[in-house]
């Protein structure tokens, strides 16, 4: 009769259940997910509905204990298969964690245990990945990693670098007065390496898209181009770190987006020469948006990917040199340098026939292509008169592969 009850309550709580294993008192339901258009049915044990209320060391320990009890294993094949099929990179990978850790505990609810079990989660996929318990009742929740990472708190644990992942669900905390408490539980075999890098986006729904009107002019003519922008690319992006330029400028369009822009681009800039159609793309990252600096715009500092520079109406010069980095090197494929001043960031390529004036650099000829808005109209191989004399260091070189 109370099992009866207990899995009418579960039905009524909108969970359906898969099985009832009466022997071992398993019982298995089924949480549907949204995970960017794609509809989901996630397989949880009931026994990992841990309870969890007060933070100390010892209420961690009991959660993972009783979590590390329960039929976890098929939860974690599910979300493992889904994504190698999908080939998600690391951070689309936590994404799914975070959407599956919130329908198990949602956050709003319970914010520790929240957490909690993304740290179980990402553990039992395999990853480094730690928790720390700080002043002020904070549980910090990090993730092994060997990227560059600028904006977010590190920790050295087992002479590994550890990122944290939450640090942005607090108020700015300054973790170099704060005394944190180490979690002490090592997950077996949970030593793999957290990537930032993204290859590929989700294949979103199309009926998620909307289509956005870009306008520029590029010799005396109008230009209107019509590209098709996803809103759930904010989502993704929101609490994306600061890390390499490399990371952010070659992560690429979603599949729609793309189809929507590059024809068409490559389409107009056919008959142009690749001087005249990099002089396009200038024009086009320079005048579509407005611009407006990371401070004012989103109160921190934040890169954007080039889809979502193409998404947001405004942004700054590190943006757009992203977008024009990414745009040159889908249909020209030059070779390209990041050029970084104290304020400031810019492109430099390497045409197949120097153009303007131009610099060297490890025994090629580069012409900047000034990407942002500037008083003056420059041309390729023209810096703004403020950076002529300004020494700058090269943040990112790329160069094509050769086929």
């Amino acid at each position: 009769m109370k099992t009866n009850l207990f899995i009418s309550l579960l039905l009524l709580n909108g969970f359906v259940i898969q099985h009832n294993q009466v022997s071992g008192q398993n019982i298995t339901k089924s949480i549907n997910l949204n995970f960017y258009g794609d509809s989901i049915a996630v397989p949880v044990d009931i026994a990992l509905n841990v309870p969890f209320n007060l933070l100390t060391n010892n209420g961690v320990l009991s959660f993972f204990a009783a979590a590390d009890s329960s039929s976890y294993q098929p939860l974690i094949a599910f979300l493992t298969a889904y994504k190698k099929k999908h080939n998600l990179n690391d951070w689309l990978y936590y994404q799914l964690i975070r959407k599956t850790a919130n329908a198990i505990s949602p956050k709003a609810q319970n914010y520790y245990l929240y957490t909690l079990y993304k740290w179980f989660l990402l553990g039992k996929s395999g990853y480094g990945a730690a928790v720390r318990i700080i002043s002020n009742n904070r549980l910090l929740f990090y993730v092994q990693s060997d990227d560059n990472i600028y904006n977010l708190p590190l920790q050295t644990i087992r002479g590994k670098q550890f990122v944290c992942l939450n640090f942005h669900d607090y108020p700015p905390i300054d973790i170099e007065n704060e005394k944190e408490y180490a979690v002490n539980i090592h997950v077996p075999d949970a030593d793999k390496t957290f990537s930032y890098k993204l290859t590929k986006m989700p294949d979103f729904g199309i009926d998620g898209y909307i289509e956005k009107e870009l306008v520029f002019t590029y010799r005396r003519k109008k230009y209107r181009l019509n590209v098709m922008v996803n809103p759930v690319v904010k989502d993704i992006f929101l609490n994306y770190p600061v890390t390499d330029f490399e990371a952010y400028f070659n992560i690429p369009l979603s599949k729609e987006t793309y189809n929507s822009l590059i024809p068409g681009l490559k389409s107009t800039m056919e008959k142009m020469t690749q001087q005249e159609g990099v002089a396009y793309l200038m024009h086009f990252t320079r005048y579509a948006f407005s611009f407006e600096n990371d401070t004012r715009h989103f109160g921190k500092e934040k890169r954007l990917v080039p889809e979502e520079t193409l998404l947001y109406d405004k942004s700054d010069c590190e943006d757009r040199a992203g977008l024009f980095f990414y745009l040159v090197k889908e249909i020209y494929d030059l070779p390209m340098v990041t050029m970084l001043y104290p304020d400031h960031v810019t492109i430099a390529v390497k045409f197949d026939k120097p153009t303007g004036k131009t610099f060297m650099y490890k025994g090629g000829q580069y012409s900047v292509c000034e990407p942002t808005p500037q008083q003056d109209d420059l041309k390729i191989g023209q810096l703004p008169p403020s950076l002529r004399k300004m020494p700058y260091d090269i943040g990112y070189e790329y160069l094509p592969v050769k086929k």
